[in-house]
């Protein structure tokens, strides 16, 4: 396997040390520059994984317009700033650009590889997700927070078991789409996909359309007629908002994991079916349970497998993410060319709430290119509701603001200690310290 290729514009020679001794041939493959005019010149800066960037130089030459190119090009392109004279504007500056890390040196060595490890590890699964999506035709899974990273972290292990699967989540985040990565990513992934409403489906047709019949089964049965779940022999059957299948449904399909056998309509001998199970719900079953809405013993046989989506307010650093591959998406479908979005506008995707998750999300975009801006997206394109998140935040940021506080104090202003009690990333912190104009001066 190819080890991932760092670039690296360093110039002083302690700092070019660290990296060769602790990152080349352990990691990666690095790759020196010698300025940042040459990467500009020589180099494709998205063929490589990951930039590491001296800032400034001794000449007093601005590296930081090398992070601003690269950031144009592809917003999540990782790019760590390392320093032998920081400065609170250049931190500053390396936040305004969305850099991954910023280490001032003298630095704990550890704390470089693992950032960089991270940095590596994120590429890479984006890097999988793309080319899985772009070879199957389906969206990938998009997101880099740490909710997202321990989904696409956990999801292939589902995959890669024939066990049943439970996908619980709110309305918007993508349930189905998680089953059919699923699916693809097992060894089923060649055989037939079903997905069935379960809230669509009345209990008068749930045996003919689950199960199929035969010929002369009842009036008008004319001819044979496969079900659903007999289509879906060999591969998956998905059924949706399972949460809102009937009584006698769940009986039926509890008798079919028994059995793995159905009885077509009509039918004088059962028919062996070799299916797995992919349910999904936003309801809270463990309440239904408990109030006989959902039987116990189905409920115990489809949650082996357990995968929770968050939404998409508990991962609004994958917002920016989000809108930039609806963007190009909506670019492609109405054959415009938007550049991007106003600050402003940013600014009231994330204050917003997003109560429909990210197909709300999708269709915002979608109804924003209906009635399509000139350049590029701003504040008065914006629907009311987003608009008016700006000045009605859900967040009590004194709150936020105080548990920042505390928990610096708590650690002795150690950074990195910070920002893992807090459960975010060291330039997370950065951010918010600025946002709230906390300095440890």
């Amino acid at each position: 396997m190819n080890k991932p290729a760092i670039l690296t514009v360093v110039q002083h020679p302690d700092l070019k040390q660290i990296i060769h001794t602790h990152l080349q041939n352990q990691l990666a493959q690095v790759i020196d520059a010698a300025c940042y005019r040459d990467v500009l010149q020589h180099y494709d800066i998205l063929k490589f994984q990951l930039l590491i960037l001296e800032s400034p130089w001794a000449d007093g030459a601005d590296t930081l317009k090398l992070a601003e190119h690269a950031r144009s090009r592809d917003r999540r392109f990782p790019i760590i700033l390392v320093t032998s004279s920081g400065s609170k504007k250049l931190a500053i500056s390396a936040l305004r650009l969305g850099l991954k890390d910023y280490f001032e040196f003298p630095f704990p060595t550890c704390e470089l590889v693992q950032a960089v490890t991270r940095c590596l590890e994120i590429r890479r699964r984006l890097s999988c997700s793309a080319e899985a999506a772009c070879l199957s035709g389906m969206q990938p899974l998009i997101g880099s927070s740490r909710a997202m990273a321990n989904l696409k972290a956990y999801l292939p292990k589902a995959a890669g078991v024939d066990s049943h699967v439970l996908i619980t989540g709110d309305t918007g985040t993508g349930k189905e789409l998680t089953a059919q990565f699923i699916h693809r990513q097992s060894k089923r992934a060649n055989q037939p996909f079903v997905a069935i409403n379960c809230a669509a489906m009345p209990d008068s047709l749930l045996e003919s359309e689950l199960f199929g019949y035969e010929k002369g089964a009842f009036t008008g049965a004319q001819s044979d007629h496969m079900g659903k779940l007999k289509m879906a022999h060999g591969g998956t059957v998905f059924f949706d908002e399972i949460g809102d299948m009937s009584c006698l449904a769940q009986a039926k399909i509890l008798r079919l994991l028994e059995t793995r056998e159905i009885y077509p309509l009509g039918g004088k001998k059962s028919v062996p079916l070799d299916i797995r199970i992919i349910a999904a719900t936003n309801r809270n079953l463990e309440k239904m349970v408990l109030t006989k809405e959902f039987r116990d013993d189905l409920y115990f046989r489809l949650n082996v497998a357990r995968v929770r989506l968050p939404s998409l307010r508990e991962r609004k650093e994958d917002i920016p993410d989000l809108l930039n591959y609806y963007l190009k998406y909506f670019n492609k479908q109405f054959g415009q060319n938007l550049l991007g979005f106003s600050v402003e506008a940013l600014a009231a995707f994330l204050h917003y709430q997003w109560p429909g998750n990210v197909r709300e999300l999708k269709n915002v975009l979608e109804s924003i290119f209906i009635n399509c801006p000139v350049e590029r997206i701003t504040l008065s394109d914006l629907p009311e509701p987003i608009g008016e998140a700006m000045v009605l935040e859900d967040f009590t940021e004194k709150n936020e603001r105080e548990r920042v506080l505390e928990t610096l104090s708590a650690v002795k202003w150690n950074k990195s200690r910070a920002a893992e009690q807090l459960n975010w990333s060291r330039m997370t912190l950065y951010r918010k310290m600025e946002k709230y104009q906390i300095s440890d001066n």
